[in-house]
């Protein structure tokens, strides 16, 4: 997609969150900031209404109840309806059973379109050998190209790995993207930002392997500019939200580090 920032200014779409009671207010500043609109609606007896005026959904099992899950299954099946993106952040899985239940049971029960998590919970989600630290990621054996390619191919959604070098695959096409900075690990939720991102980024781009693409590579270049001019985790976390509201389709054009395989 050409612009898609600029797109996502102008449209303005609304991303509905069922997500990290930890993360939420930084899941709906980075939303915001990068031009679309977040709503956090997790009764069940709304949140189907909510989806169905969205524009995408985003789930996150970073704090997971039952019944929130139960929420996102009801939010996902009216986005499913709708025909509307539906983002699934795997945080955490393979730290606890119940964690690792519940995950197999969203993605046995809706259609997620893009399955996100950092290295040790994609492997887990397919079927590795991986374990997770709390919600931190740990070394897998497999090779990760090749993990997100073929769970990609077996749960017929976008796959996107997190990492150092993030990996986004279809099945057919894998882009490994290598921008961000060190910093963006230093301070608690990059990666359920970058869930919101990436749900902003599907909600106006149909191409869902190029719109998790561009949202990391966008978001990568923000953490970037924002170290520049950062002393510590304090400063970063304020010069990001500055840098995402300063930014356009124009300045991170010749920044994209990307590579397709």
């Amino acid at each position: 997609m050409k612009n898609p920032l600029k797109t996502i200014r102008e449209t303005k779409p609304l991303i509905h969150h069922i997500t990290n009671w930890v993360t939420i207010y930084d899941c709906a500043n980075i939303t915001r900031v990068f031009g679309a609109l977040p709503v956090m609606a997790h009764a069940p007896e709304e949140c189907a209404d909510m989806t169905g005026i969205s524009s995408a959904l985003v789930l996150n099992i970073g704090t997971l109840t039952s019944e929130i899950i139960d929420s996102m299954l009801i939010s996902a099946a009216a986005a499913n309806e709708k025909k509307i993106p539906v983002v699934l952040d795997a945080v955490g899985v393979g730290a606890t059973k119940f964690r690792d239940e519940m995950a197999a049971k969203i993605l046995g029960s809706v259609h997620i379109d893009i399955i996100k998590g950092n290295y040790s919970e994609i492997a887990k989600l397919a079927g590795e050998n991986a374990e997770t630290k709390g919600v931190e990621a740990t070394s897998i054996s497999a090779d990760p190209e090749k993990v997100a390619k073929e769970f990609a191919k077996s749960s017929s959604s976008v796959v996107v790995m997190t990492g150092k070098e993030d990996i986004i695959s279809d099945g057919s096409r894998t882009f490994i993207v290598k921008n961000g900075h060190g910093l963006m690990g230093s301070i608690v939720g990059t990666g359920c930002m970058a869930a919101s991102i990436i749900g902003s980024f599907a909600s106006v781009n149909p191409d869902y392997c190029d719109a998790a693409k561009d949202a990391l590579c966008y978001f990568g270049i923000a953490g970037e500019l924002a170290a520049e001019k950062s002393k510590g985790p304090g400063s970063f976390k304020v010069n990001l939200y500055d840098e995402v509201f300063d930014m356009s389709d124009e300045k991170v054009k010749d920044m994209m580090k990307v590579e397709e395989k």
